[in-house]
């Protein structure tokens, strides 16, 4: 035999033996398994023909390629197609549970069932999936207490379960997921109060829900990492303390919504801080001045609080201020003339306060001020405290 004739001998085996390997099953049959267990979970009535589920069928191979009429889309595999990796489907409105067989799918690493209509408890077997790292089941309607055992998942970076029905408090153990980056828990039905959280975390975010108590210091001790964190419209309540603003990477930070009472902040060594809203809360006493002193800062929302007394000048002199709430307290003073210069650039509200000085024709001004006869009940009837409608 020739030389030529051999090289397209061994050029025809090579291409024999790759359509070969595509056409025929490669999957691991645990994991065609689960994704059986997983669609038959869903009704069938809310799989739309256009769906990626509609695709699933598996009289053929789910990880065998080309993937032309079967497995368009919901799923990826390794590159030696024998498992699945990642779920991902699209936002058809699927219905149903989550099956406990998806704990099957040892290699995944991504699942994300995402603005859906998945409902009941999150399966514990759950936890089984060592190597996910981003859960996202946010926008669906799972229900009862997030399991313990979700975190013993070490290998988990982005926790989303937001816009759920979740109830309960969280998990004393949170600390157990080394890796957890974000986590986001907003819009559910949690309750108790704030464990001790992950140090690895960056972004914080439980928003509206029922969680309670003080936000203690030994909860946040170790996250140097943290950017955002979000706990708007809960209940918590107490003084915020100046450690909690002084973090090392926190740059943005919600609590509106709250019962918190007091508030202290400290001068900053440095700081990344760029957005502070405390609206809406019970806080008493003076504006710190000490906002001023953060370098970044340029959005401060405390309105709608108890604050009495003076805005501190020091606020109209900081440039880097640009979006300003302080409307719905109980200010007095002179309005700083600084914010009604033409270059000052500042947005937002000084109405609805007991203030002198604030122009009708300025749109910081409004709404107008509170009626001197609050005001003066406000400050114990003193006839000294001067308030103007203008």
């Amino acid at each position: 035999m020739s030389y030529f004739s051999l090289l397209l001998l061994l050029l025809f085996s090579f291409s024999f033996s790759f359509l070969s390997a595509a056409t025929h099953a490669l999957t691991l049959p645990s994991d065609v398994s689960a994704l059986q267990s997983f669609k038959a979970s869903i009704k069938p009535s809310s799989v739309s023909p256009w769906s990626c589920l509609a695709f699933w069928n598996f009289s053929t191979d789910p990880c065998s390629l080309p993937r032309r009429d079967h497995f368009t889309c919901g799923l990826s595999c390794s590159a030696d197609s024998t498992r699945v990796i990642s779920i991902t489907l699209d936002p058809a409105g699927y219905a149903g549970a989550l099956s406990p067989a998806i704990s099957k799918l040892t290699q995944l690493t991504v699942l994300d069932l995402s603005d859906n209509f998945f409902s009941g408890h999150l399966p514990t077997a759950i936890s089984s999936l060592s190597n996910l790292q981003i859960l996202t089941l946010r926008s669906n309607s799972f229900s009862g207490p997030l399991p313990q055992a979700i975190t013993t998942m070490k290998s988990l970076q982005s926790l989303d379960i937001s816009h759920n029905f979740l109830s309960g408090s969280l998990p004393k153990t949170l600390t157990s997921l080394p890796n957890l980056r974000r986590l986001d828990l907003s819009y559910n039905r949690i309750t108790g109060s704030l464990p001790k959280l992950p140090s690895s975390l960056s972004e914080l975010a439980l928003r509206s829900n029922s969680l309670s108590g003080y936000l203690l210091k030994s909860c946040f001790d170790g996250l140097t990492r943290v950017e955002v964190v979000e706990l708007s419209a809960n209940a918590f309540t107490g003084t915020l303390q100046s450690w909690f603003f002084l973090l090392p990477a926190l740059q943005q930070v919600n609590l509106a919504n709250n019962s918190f009472t007091g508030l202290e902040i400290s001068k900053p060594a440095a700081s990344d801080l760029v957005a502070v809203d405390l609206g809406f809360n019970r806080m008493k006493g003076y504006i710190p001045a000490n906002f001023s002193a953060f370098p970044l800062l340029s959005s401060l929302s405390l309105r709608y609080n108890q604050f009495h007394g003076p805005i501190p000048a020091e606020y109209s002199k900081k440039e880097s201020i640009k979006r300003l709430f302080l409307d719905g307290n109980f200010l007095n003073g002179k309005a700083p003339a600084a914010f009604f210069s033409g270059w000052s650039g500042v947005s937002g509200s000084l109405g609805d306060n007991c203030l002198q000085g604030c122009p009708a024709s300025s749109e910081l001004c409004l709404p107008s001020q509170k009626p001197s006869s609050v005001c003066r009940q406000a400050y114990g009837g003193k006839s000294k405290v001067i308030v103007s409608n203008s």
